[in-house]
């Protein structure tokens, strides 16, 4: 389970509290900021006098606008916004006819409109032919008068107000028209967002209530286009429970009056389309709970948000132009657990504080392909309010992080790496999000995202909210966003954290802190459900990808395909490799005792291999293993600095040759002493030339380019990571000494050796048993070289195969074993 520190106590709230009126805009934004006005790019105009206008379009507009400045609207398409044109031509016999007043709307109706809870808002704005003409309902708060323009046409439209305009016009059929909104000191000619059509389509609609629609971002959120021939931008946001939802903005000054969203039936999707609305702009939804209090809401689905503190979703469309057309269509070629997997973990933020995305990938992809590593994984990208929680505690989950950039300056750095032929892993968090009430947590009024019961909502670990793996529409969201990741920002791979949380109902809960499943068990069958559907669409639609579980504990079938069933009666759970926290656990407990000691903990050093092909393992020293006072990775190791230093080459050079992948965290390849810190990052000055200590980390990290290095080129020592015949004992059992060898094999049945002394003693002439068919060895790694820092005892010359019968084998060698180091010997 991946240790974090906990929630803030309190988080930055932009939206108005329970039940309180929303009447005025001023001094709220989507981003806890006042918000504020551009002048509208227009002139002053006179009040428009229409050539229809009758005494009713001349009377007083009613309620007195709420602030004499118009909302900042874009003008509509092929028009520039403009002072009203009292002389603008109408054609001849065009006003021999009047604009008839509407009948009013019902008191109900319209105090569910102004109030913002109305479903249905399409059916009462807009135009709608009526007996004897085409009734034309506009609402524009604070506008004194509203004008109807189209071809042939130019009619004052009265008023009703609290910013309700409405008439009948004497025509039969609805023409293609445009609204003149006078504000006093200026007027804008906009389109009107009434008179269009829904601009989502029954099959994206059929998806969403089937909980199918592996594309959700296409369908949900904001996303510009082309509506009727108009540009503009579509907001659909899923809120079931609500009464109302209505768009916020700073194109509207966050008054959302104007822009109430209609309810596309029982799908619980809201929609509007807002002509003239473009990428960059700010918004929100304003929810009406089912008390008829209301909330302000960042987009669940915001491809871009605002940079925390703010909290603001952002209309964002990409026009980034990849090229990594290579990579993309080689990464499939060869199984993941058949070919070399060597991690760098990395904390985007803290690697080098300050850098944006498109800096990182002027810096990063050299150095980690210099060291040699194939990979790249990123602690959560996603947008998360609290950097203190690393990017575990998600609120935006289809937006990376605006800290370092836009969502094109991170597909600019992913590119980059795929460049240098490095893939890029990112850290996928849908076990839990926070409470802040800006954004997922009982989204429309009612539980949504979580599930309804409070006590199976609550993490017990965390202070946050589970998911509810169960709704299809939440489950939906969740593996919709897998495949976001991968098809729009190219990710190679998805490490998935706190699977055992997931699994598991009385995960962290005491005894009757929880209810079993239908069976009487303590599985989460909706989440085992879930992970199951998220691998199998991810690996189907997304060739070349792996996912990867962050697992703690001994749930059977991990990585095993999800229509195998096995012991237990569950199909497995269809991940590519899973962390072998055992492994970690138990490797880093040996390593920390004192070398005397050793030997009454060989065990935990040789268990791994009992279960070592039961999944598909990889190596983990992350993040978690060097944070909360579990101290460094070479400050675990005891006895002074150059003993520190040599433990610390000595186990890499043990794990590097183990069976399983190999992942290590930014900052221990070249041993760093202290904890790692978000706010600093790692201790870049340890490697300044200028340091007197700086040989001793540039040793270290020499070395992990050259265990890399040999890593790749050796297919003994990741071939076969997941078949038994690709590992082999020399001596399991030589506690008294702190050895541990064995062999490794590839598919063409190559061998290496590994060799470890965690002994800080020097080992002449250490009889190992070895293949009878290979006549002589040769020394290809040794951690105890000088260059990285060792002693300098090695064995330069071949080491030739002897008759004489060892470990159960008929032939031998007899190396010399330098102090507290680790050997690779290779057939010479």
């Amino acid at each position: 389970m991946t240790a974090r520190p906990p929630s803030r106590p309190t988080t930055p709230d932009t939206a108005p509290a329970p039940g309180a009126a929303d009447d005025s805009a001023a001094g709220r934004s989507g981003s806890g900021r006042a918000a504020t006005s551009r002048p509208p790019a227009v002139a002053p105009a006179a009040a428009v006098r229409g050539t229809f206008a009758g005494p009713a379009a001349r009377a007083s507009t009613g309620a007195s606008p709420a602030r004499p400045s118009a909302p900042r609207e874009s003008a509509a398409p092929g028009r520039a916004a403009a002072p009203a044109d009292p002389s603008r031509a109408t054609p001849s016999g065009a006003g021999s006819h009047g604009v008839r007043p509407a009948a009013p709307l019902s008191e109900e109706e319209r105090g569910r409109l102004l109030d913002g809870a109305h479903h249905d808002p399409h059916g009462l704005l807009g135009a709608h032919p009526v007996r004897g003409g085409l009734l034309i309902r506009v609402l524009r708060p604070c506008a004194r008068g509203v004008t109807v323009l189209a071809k042939g046409l130019r009619a004052d439209l009265p008023a009703e107000g609290d910013g309700l305009f409405a008439g009948v016009l004497p025509l039969r059929t609805i023409p293609d028209y445009e609204l003149l909104v006078d504000y006093g000191d200026n007027a804008l000619t906009v389109q009107d967002p009434y008179r269009f059509l829904p601009a989502l389509g029954d099959l994206d609609l059929h998806l969403l209530a089937e909980g199918r629609h592996e594309q959700l971002w296409q369908a949900l959120g904001a996303r510009t286009m082309e509506h009727q021939g108009v540009t503009g931008t579509r907001f659909t946001v899923w809120a079931p429970n609500a009464r109302g939802v209505r768009v916020v903005g700073n194109f509207n000054y966050w008054d959302g009056t104007g822009h109430p969203m209609r309810s596309l039936g029982s799908s619980g999707v809201w929609e509007l389309f807002l002509p003239g609305i473009g990428e960059g702009e700010l918004y929100k939804f304003e929810i009406t709970r089912p008390d008829g209090s209301r909330t302000l809401r960042a987009d669940p689905m915001a491809r871009r948000t605002e940079c925390p503190p703010a909290n603001a979703s952002v209309v964002e469309a990409s026009h980034y132009r990849w090229t990594d057309a290579d990579w993309m269509a080689r990464r499939g070629e060869r199984p993941v657990h058949e070919a070399p997997f060597s991690v760098y973990e990395l904390h985007l933020a803290s690697w080098r504080p300050g850098l944006t995305y498109r800096r990182l990938a002027a810096q990063l992809p050299a150095y980690v392909k210099d060291l040699g590593f194939t990979h790249v994984e990123f602690m959560p990208v996603s947008e998360h309010p609290f950097g203190g929680s690393w990017g575990y505690q998600v609120t935006g989950f289809y937006a990376p992080t605006a800290r370092m950039g836009t969502p094109d300056d991170f597909r600019f750095l992913v590119d980059a790496l795929h460049r240098a032929g490095i893939g890029v892993l990112m850290d996928w968090v849908p076990a839990h999000f926070p409470r802040d009430d800006w954004a997922l947590a009982e989204f429309d009024g009612r539980p949504l995202y979580e599930p309804q019961d409070p006590a199976r909502a609550a993490h017990p670990d965390w202070g946050t909210l589970e998911f509810d793996y169960g709704r299809t529409e939440v489950r939906n969201f969740l593996v919709a966003n897998a495949v976001y990741w991968c098809e729009e920002f190219h990710i190679d791979g998805l490490r998935v954290d706190a699977v055992a949380s997931m699994l598991y109902l009385d995960y962290s809960r005491e005894d009757g802190g929880w209810t079993p499943n239908v069976h009487g068990g303590r599985e989460n069958l909706d989440a085992v459900a879930f992970l199951q559907e998220m691998n199998a669409t991810v690996y189907r639609r997304c060739p070349g990808v792996v996912t990867i579980a962050e697992e703690s504990t001994a749930w059977d079938g991990v990585t095993r395909a999800t229509h195998h069933v096995g012991p237990g009666g569950f199909g497995g759970l269809g991940f590519g490799l899973k962390w072998n926290m055992g492994w970690m656990h138990d490797s880093l407990g040996y390593v920390s005792k004192e070398p005397v000691h050793r030997k009454y903990h060989h065990g935990e050093m040789t268990f791994s291999m009992i279960y070592a092909y039961s999944e598909n393992y990889v190596l983990p020293i992350s993040h978690d293993e060097v944070v909360h006072g579990k101290r460094a990775l070479v400050s675990k190791m005891p006895g002074d600095w150059w003993q520190q230093r040599a433990n610390h080459r000595a186990y890499l050079g043990f794990m590097w040759a183990h069976p399983g992948k190999q992942l290590l965290f930014m900052g221990q390849e070249f041993a760093q002493g202290a904890e790692w810190a978000e706010s600093h990052g790692p201790d870049w000055w340890l490697l300044d030339p200028s340091y007197e200590a700086e040989p001793d980390h540039r040793g270290v990290r020499d070395l992990v380019r050259e265990l890399n290095r040999r890593y790749a080129a050796t297919p003994a020592l990741w071939e076969r990571d997941t078949d038994p015949a690709g590992f082999s004992w020399i001596d399991g059992d030589a506690r008294e000494d702190n050895v541990f060898s064995f062999l490794r094999f590839a598919a063409d049945g190559s061998p290496l050796i590994s060799v470890t002394n965690f002994s800080p003693v020097v080992r002449h002439a250490y009889r190992l048993g070895v293949p009878d068919h290979v006549p002589a060895w040769r020394e290809v790694l040794n951690t105890d070289d000088p260059r990285y820092g060792g002693s300098g005892i090695t064995n330069p010359d071949a080491l030739k195969a002897e008759p004489t019968p060892w470990n159960g084998r008929t032939a031998s060698v007899s190396p010399v074993l330098p102090p507290l180091a680790t050997l690779w010997l290779r057939p010479a």
